[in-house]
């Protein structure tokens, strides 16, 4: 017979493994998503609506003015550029922080129910895909309306 050594503490096992929760948070498409769309139709948006600014038209949305007010004049297009930019790595940075937990926890009931891993690793990528499929539509889908409706205005009234 094979006999274990004793100690006189067992150390017990981590509930979860942090550099398995770190590369699966970044391996996760839904970790990038929100930001990646965000910033698409941001841009696609702000883009859109250079020809109206160089129209004599305003800015709606007051963090695009340079007084900060809403309608007013818009800033530049840099500027512009920079401040999607930061809205994109702000929202990159919460779907991080969102997944991350997420892992954490899904980690945390695989290793309490380890007879129910199939359906933690499903419950776990409904709530992720959830989360980003919700964060998603509600940051990126005004401003693709808005790009359709200002490419369709811009033909309309000769800007393009």
């Amino acid at each position: 017979a094979v006999s274990r050594p004793a100690t006189a503490q067992e150390q017990p096992e981590p509930t979860f493994r942090l550099g398995s929760a770190v590369k699966s948070t970044l391996l996760d498409p839904t970790t990038y998503a929100p930001a990646l769309l965000g910033f698409d139709a941001t841009m696609r948006d702000w883009k859109s609506s250079q020809p109206f600014f160089a129209n004599g038209y305003v800015e709606a949305n007051a963090r695009f003015t340079t007084s900060g007010r809403p309608f007013d004049q818009a800033i530049s297009y840099e500027d512009g550029r920079t401040q999607i930019l930061k809205d994109a790595l702000s929202v990159f940075e919460v779907s991080l922080v969102q997944n991350f937990s997420s892992r954490l926890v899904e980690q945390s009931l695989l290793k309490r129910f380890p007879e129910h891993s199939r359906m933690v690793k499903t419950i776990g990528w409904i709530e992720r895909i959830s989360v980003a499929s919700l964060l998603s539509y509600h940051l990126a889908g005004p401003h693709y309306r808005q790009w359709r409706q200002n490419e369709t205005l811009a033909v309309q009234f000769g800007y393009r």
